[in-house]
């Protein structure tokens, strides 16, 4: 134990367990390593330390975390409370009582407080990659299928005609929102906690600015009581992560829909789908399900924790120990979430033709039509009427706009011409888009080579 000094009795072993963390926060074991050493070179530089003791302690925790990274070494979760006092017992065993010295000045709210805010900061550098790996997949489907064309939706009905290249560039857009949400939080990241103590700082003079510097921050906290008590930076990954399982769970949903028999638009790989243990045709999209599934889990892991923060007073309670718990949980799975989407898409096949013969004359066209009467100056509100009419008209025949002549047309109104039986070919649709990031094929190309020279 850590402390213990004023007790006569020791911790229950059934409170010891129940109050543990090591079995989570052993995730954290490196970047306890970093700033503990970080903290005994500045003990060194302010005299606190002898040049032998500060040796003697940073060699042991460099040794301490070989040990660890080779798996010689493992703390017993059912002995310690948490990753640091599992660190400082190997540390007395390895160099005896100058392991005593580590400690001076420090106590374990700042130094889990500084172990999450680093390890959080390497997290976001291999989500933001992962998430570039994704969008690389994205823009590779997106190159081949600029006019694999496919039908828009909005409330889940046909809405407007588009690409998968398109459709697949929604995401890669929604992948830069996320990326920029990580980014947002390691470098908002900039201020150490270290030297903050227990609540209210130290007597000795800590140099905060020297760890600080080698521990890659632009300068410490400037308020000891909020250092300690602050997780507004876990709450802000959480929710990033949350955002960033959204997005992965929408195309799963679409990628689940596109692989059933009515839709047969996407082939997955074996190597991403299940089979039945019952039915031996079936072949199940599980890995998508799955990423949908577990979206659930992390969204609760942000309301959770934010639910234990809401009440907390000022400084520090053993409360915040319930931080690590949905942290590790979010970020893990959502990296796995990550790299499975990346596989499950790279290794997908697409019925490139499966629409094709479908969307020609599909109703969804309506929309170019009634632009068609507004550039014969018909007042947009009448054009979405006279258009409405024209959909009744050939449902009520079992007609579509393939098959709709040009009396169809005037039997509804007289400004109809030859010219707007144009409106129906599916192809054209695209190409007559004007504006910016709308699916007209040249504008989908610019975009992915705008995207890839960003992100190659």
């Amino acid at each position: 134990m850590l402390w213990g000094g004023r007790f006569k009795e020791k911790l229950n072993e059934k409170a010891l367990k129940f109050s543990s963390s090591l079995k989570f926060d052993i995730n954290l074991l490196q970047e306890d390593i970093e700033g503990s050493i970080a903290h005994a070179e500045m003990l060194y530089s302010i005299r606190i330390l002898t040049k032998d003791e500060a040796d003697k302690i940073i060699g042991g925790l460099k040794k301490i975390s070989e040990d660890w990274q080779n798996k010689s070494w493992q703390p017993d979760v059912e002995k310690f409370e948490d990753v640091h006092s599992a660190i400082e017992s190997r540390l007395y065993e390895l160099i005896g009582k100058a392991a005593g010295k580590l400690h001076t000045g420090r106590s374990r709210n700042d130094q889990i407080t500084l172990d999450l805010i680093l390890w959080i900061k390497k997290r976001c550098t291999l989500i933001v990659d992962s998430i570039n790996e994704l969008q690389k997949t994205l823009l590779e489907k997106s190159s081949i299928h600029i006019e694999t064309l496919i039908p828009g939706y909005t409330h889940f009905q046909r809405a407007q005609p588009i690409s998968l290249a398109f459709h697949f560039l929604a995401y890669v857009e929604m992948l830069e929102r996320d990326k920029a949400r990580f980014e947002f939080i390691k470098n908002n990241l900039s201020q150490s906690p270290l030297g903050s103590g227990a609540l209210a700082g130290s007597t000795l003079p800590l140099d905060r600015n020297l760890t600080a510097q080698k521990l890659g921050f632009e300068s410490p906290t400037g308020n000891a009581l909020d250092s300690v008590s602050n997780r507004d930076f876990v709450l802000d990954y959480l929710h990033a992560c949350s955002v960033g399982m959204m997005h992965l769970s929408r195309l799963s949903e679409e990628i689940i829909i596109w692989s059933t028999s009515e839709w047969n638009f996407i082939k997955l790989s074996d190597s991403f789908t299940t089979g039945s243990s019952l039915m031996p045709q079936k072949k199940n999209p599980d890995m998508a399900e799955l990423i949908r599934g577990k979206t659930g889990r992390v969204y609760g892991n942000y309301i959770g924790f934010a639910s234990t923060m809401k009440s907390l007073p000022l400084s520090y309670n053993r409360d915040l120990q319930e931080d690590k718990e949905p942290l590790f949980d979010s970020s893990f799975t959502y990296e796995d979430s990550l790299e499975i989407m990346n596989e499950m898409i790279s290794t997908a096949e697409f019925n490139k033709d499966r629409f094709e013969k479908e969307l020609q004359g599909d109703l969804s066209l309506a929309t170019d039509l009634a632009d068609w009467l507004v550039l014969k100056d018909v007042p947009f509100r009448e054009a979405h009427k006279i258009v409405g009419n024209v959909v009744a008209k050939l449902e009520s025949e079992g007609k579509n706009f393939s098959s709709a002549s040009l009396d169809d047309l005037k039997s509804i109104s007289e400004i109809f011409d030859e010219s707007a039986l144009k409106c129906f070919d599916m192809q054209s649709s695209l190409e007559n888009k004007k504006t910016f990031g709308s699916p007209n094929l040249q504008i989908v190309k610019e975009r992915i080579n705008f995207l890839k020279q960003k992100l190659f």
